[in-house]
């Protein structure tokens, strides 16, 4: 799964950087049957923290759809990076999506000033579908007012901060409470993509769960099976070598006797 991680992620960057590349559309009943997330960035993202999960849920299957504040491309903070935002948070539905991202960088501050956009992410959490900020990403969540009470994680400098919000501050990888993903830097990323998908599919991972299960309990069959095996060869081997013995010793006593006759 994690070299699978980073084999859509060029074209990706083609797909969503505003590279001058022929858009190519897809049958509307495949379209519909996908499921789709979307990734809220403007001005100022981090790069790989919306790069990543929108490569990795390629690979699952799921198509991402960046949203923002307003149209048009935006530049990453911490690269020459850019991705283009296709629809605004005013010209999409809550009802359409199956998830909602929320990269960090620089971004989540100025997106935590837009009215409309903190009105769609509180909506969005409401919802009970799956919500998904990592690094600066949760306060939006923080101005949207939904933390509260909740179990979450953030970047370092923004501890305190969750704190505040009635957040229990949990200082690990990826921290899920209920349809809430929070995850800390880029480091988390496989876990935090790996996590949205899972809740987006579980049955996908249900499937995998239980082949891995069948997967150890054929090789626990074929290890007890090659155990009863060596102990019968161990068995049929002292067998073998007792009867040996026993020969030997009348072959011996044999030849005492024949001895003992002719004297």
């Amino acid at each position: 799964m994690r070299k699978l991680f980073f084999i859509p992620i060029i074209s990706l960057v083609m797909m969503f950087s505003g590279c001058p590349a022929e858009e190519v559309e897809e049958p509307e009943k495949v379209w519909k049957k996908k499921a789709k997330v979307a990734v809220l960035v403007t001005e100022g993202f981090h790069d790989g923290e919306a790069y990543m999960p929108i490569g990795y849920l390629a690979n699952m299957g799921i198509h991402s759809v960046v949203i923002g504040p307003e149209k048009g491309i935006v530049k990453a903070y911490n690269s020459d990076f850019k991705i283009k935002i296709h629809k605004t948070v005013e010209d999409v539905s809550v009802d359409y999506f199956d998830a909602l991202i929320i990269p960090g960088g620089k971004a989540p501050s100025k997106l935590r000033e837009n009215e409309a956009v903190v009105d769609f992410v509180k909506e969005f959490f409401e919802t009970g579908k799956t919500v998904a900020a990592i690094c600066h990403g949760p306060q939006v969540l923080i101005t949207a007012g939904v933390l509260e009470g909740k179990n979450a994680t953030g970047f370092e400098g923004i501890k305190e901060e969750l704190k505040e919000a009635g957040v229990k501050y949990k200082d690990k990888s990826v921290v899920i409470d209920e349809n809430l993903i929070t995850s800390r830097t880029p480091p988390d990323l496989y876990d935090f993509s790996r996590a949205i998908a899972k809740s987006i599919m579980p049955e996908k991972y249900e499937k995998k769960k239980v082949e891995k299960k069948d997967k150890v309990e054929k090789k626990e069959e074929i290890e007890k099976k090659e155990e009863i095996e060596k102990k019968e060869e161990i068995e049929k081997k002292e067998e073998i070598e007792k009867k040996e013995k026993v020969e030997k010793k009348e072959e011996v006593e044999k030849k005492e006797e024949v001895e003992k006759k002719k004297m």
